[in-house]
């Protein structure tokens, strides 16, 4: 494949190394500022001028990755940014009229199957209360992450919870309705989530633990392979 990067920081960076390792080829970068990269480099004032791609792979933020959807461009999308999710997911269904678009807030596909094991077990333990914890590296900006609200989300579609992220000023005891949401941040923690349950004299602990960036990096280009061969339209992991 010919692919074009949206963005260039830690994750495009081993994207674009194991792209060229699965002899593939980064034809260019787009990136908000014009800034030196190893490839041609292109900014939203130019981004009229990119060069022929068949998929573009996204791993930015949305203040380029917006833009960048509202734009002419029309090859299929891989889209892993984070952060404002509602107006990404708009502008990628509008998009999608014209081409293939792929969203994940997560591009490892075993947190969506862990996504999918916790859709499957909060309703058999609905008397149960539930806490998310969610820790990355010191570098991370947005929190909570979008993994975490993810999964929140599929919590949400068989129990109606509220997110709850600072207890220090409710001075009420908890109650089954709210998850509470905790966020760490240290050292080069990669991610991990952790989803507790928890009963009367008893805790089930679910948690992802990822080990290198590479599997986010690997998973958006194994997408990118299957996604160029699509129709129009807005797929997920659960559709791909």
């Amino acid at each position: 494949m010919k692919i074009l990067l949206c963005g260039y920081g830690s994750m495009n960076t081993r994207v674009a190394q194991l792209a060229k390792e699965r002899n593939h080829e980064i034809v260019g970068v787009l990136l908000k500022n014009d800034k030196p990269t190893p490839f041609p480099t292109y900014t939203l004032e130019n981004i009229n001028q990119l060069p022929d791609a068949d998929v573009l792979i996204d791993f930015s933020n949305p203040e380029l990755s917006l833009p960048m959807l509202v734009s002419n461009i029309n090859i299929p999308i891989v889209m892993a940014t984070t952060g404002e999710k509602e107006r990404l997911i708009s502008s990628l269904h509008k998009k999608s009229e014209q081409s293939p678009v792929f969203y994940s807030a997560n591009m490892s596909y075993g947190v969506h199957v862990l996504t999918e094991i916790i859709q499957y077990a909060t309703p058999l333990l609905n008397n149960m209360d539930v806490e998310l914890i969610e820790r990355h590296h010191n570098k991370k900006v947005d929190a909570p992450s979008g993994t975490l609200i993810k999964i929140l989300d599929a919590i949400n579609k068989n129990r109606n919870v509220h997110p709850m992220y600072d207890r220090s000023k409710n001075k009420t005891e908890r109650n089954q309705e709210e998850v509470g949401i905790s966020v760490v941040r240290g050292g080069t923690i990669v991610g991990e989530h952790e989803v507790l349950f928890a009963g009367l004299d008893e805790t089930i602990q679910i948690i992802h633990r990822a080990q290198s960036k590479d599997i986010f990096a690997n998973g958006s280009i194994d997408v990118a392979e299957k996604l160029i061969n699509k129709q129009n339209g807005f797929y997920t992991f659960s559709n791909l």
